[in-house]
């Protein structure tokens, strides 16, 4: 049996993974905008080092460009208003809190234009928190609460996206008890299910959102429950239906399955205005535009998913003779995702030996292959992505260069979990050692949002960082923050 030594690629890592050329490269688009290296090597973002930041707030720490949300924000705004300014005037930008969301992003968007899309009651107390106005804010949900529902229109939200026939009549009772009128929109399933490099035209009934546009599914013969639940709601005193949602998936490269989307839908509501001659002026497009977690991933720029959307719209619309709705997205991830990094601070490290079967070249012996574990000092408590949905990361060394040789490195958390990754594979130098920092990129969607505290590790802080200054926008939280809630103590 031999080992496997030097520079070349590892059999163990998987096919899409290179060895890079230089180790202490910045990859993009994986980074911020302001991400680079200083004079001693180190990271550094919008002028301030990671040493700082370690120094100062300590790590694990969510670590944002502040610019960089805000341009990406605008990105997405000024691309779609332009594609769709000859077919509606203009696009309703709606950023997807789930993604991420505290006081100072909600400010953030609404300063750069955006309206603001919630999921729960406690994204709601945010967003009123902030001060932005109900009516720039929509509220999400399968399961809406009646306290979630009250708050909504206490707060004279713009839009209410309804998910299903029960809810629909529960929101419109409650408004209609209250003397009010729900504005809502009906999240629909158009049959469209779309992946990072794929979708399938065929219907998914089998999920927990939004009404089928499938025939024969609630009880009335011919009628879908999309149908029915567009003539309940327009129907209904205490409910004005603006018109129709969709959202076909996450982390979507390709603009095909949006485009197959906005079709069907857009034939849906000319089918509705030409027999019940309702009129939906709105139409949401959703969101799930991907972003790069890995060197392979290649996102598109907002202005050309923008441009393939309007493209389909303006020819259907055109093809159906219709008037074309007022049409919103819903980006999150793709605005805060690359804005944001990880700063970890490396504790244990060790190699393990692999046995793969060798080539011809090694007499057809097994050849032993290393694979080093390098622990930091979080894990799936900050970032619960990879044990969730397996999903891939990268990393690099953020507190000095190496010209070390690379080797296969899996990053891994300090939980009392084997599942606890952060990083499956990746490249890193041979001299990464205990009290290095390492920066993992593309963590601003879902990882803070989905934090929590196993084995009792408080949740980590997140700084904003813009124009050589850093701030708190989320304070991390301590032991004494833990234990307050244990009532024993």
């Amino acid at each position: 049996m031999s080992v496997q030594t030097g520079n070349t690629a590892s059999p163990l890592a998987p096919e899409w993974l290179a060895v890079p050329e230089d180790l202490n490269a910045l990859q993009e688009p994986m980074w911020a905008r302001t991400v680079e290296r200083n004079d001693d090597g180190g990271l550094a973002v919008a002028g301030v080092s990671v040493a700082a930041l370690k120094e100062q707030f300590g790590t694990p720490l969510f670590v944002m460009d502040e610019s960089d949300f805000r341009s990406r924000a605008r990105a997405f705004k000024d691309s779609f208003d332009a594609a769709f300014a000859d077919i509606c005037g203009g696009v309703d930008v709606y950023y997807a809190g789930k993604s991420f969301l505290c006081t100072a992003v909600v400010k953030w968007v609404e300063e750069e234009g955006l309206r603001l899309d919630t999921a729960s009651g406690g994204e709601l107390a945010v967003a009123a928190r902030a001060g932005i106005p109900g009516e720039r804010v929509a509220l999400h949900g399968n399961n809406k609460s009646d306290a979630e529902i009250n708050r909504a229109l206490d707060m004279k939200l713009g839009r209410i996206v309804v998910d299903s026939l029960a809810e629909l009549e529960r929101v419109g009772a409650i408004a209609q008890a209250r003397g009010d009128q729900a504005k809502v929109m009906l999240r629909l399933t158009p049959g469209v299910h779309a992946h990072t490099h794929e979708f399938i035209a065929t219907a998914h009934e089998d999920q927990k959102f939004g009404l089928s546009m499938a025939g024969d599914t609630t009880g009335q013969a011919g009628l879908s429950a999309a149908e029915e639940a567009v003539a309940a709601a327009s129907a209904h005193a205490g409910i004005e239906l603006l018109g129709l949602h969709c959202h076909i998936g996450s982390q979507i490269f390709e603009p095909d399955g949006f485009a197959l989307a906005a079709e069907k839908l857009l034939r849906f509501l000319a089918a509705m205005q030409e027999k019940y001659s309702i009129v939906m002026p709105e139409l949401d497009l959703g969101g799930g535009y991907g972003i790069a977690y890995t060197p392979v991933d290649t996102p598109r720029p907002a202005a050309e998913i923008a441009t393939a959307m309007a493209a389909v719209v303006r020819s259907t619309c055109a093809e159906l003779g219709i008037d074309a709705p007022r049409i919103s997205i819903e980006p999150g991830r793709a605005i805060v995702g690359s804005t944001t990094f990880t700063l970890y601070e490396v504790g244990t490290l060790k190699t393990v030996r692999v046995d793969a079967p060798g080539t011809a070249s090694d007499g057809g012996n097994n050849v032993t292959y290393p694979r080093r574990y390098v622990s930091v000092d979080g894990g799936m408590s900050d970032n619960a992505r990879p044990v969730l949905y397996d999903a891939d990361y990268s990393a690099v060394l953020a507190s000095r260069t190496s010209s070390a040789a690379p080797q296969l490195s899996r990053v891994v958390g300090k939980h009392c979990e084997s599942g606890d990754i952060v990083v499956r594979d990746v490249y890193l130098p041979e001299d990464v050692a205990a009290g290095d920092l390492l920066a993992v990129p593309g963590t601003g969607a879902y990882c803070w949002a989905l934090s929590s505290n196993y084995n009792y590790l408080a949740r980590p802080g997140v700084v904003a960082v813009r124009d050589g200054s850093a701030r708190l926008i989320v304070r991390g939280e301590t032991e004494e923050d833990l234990l307050n809630r244990d009532m024993g103590a």
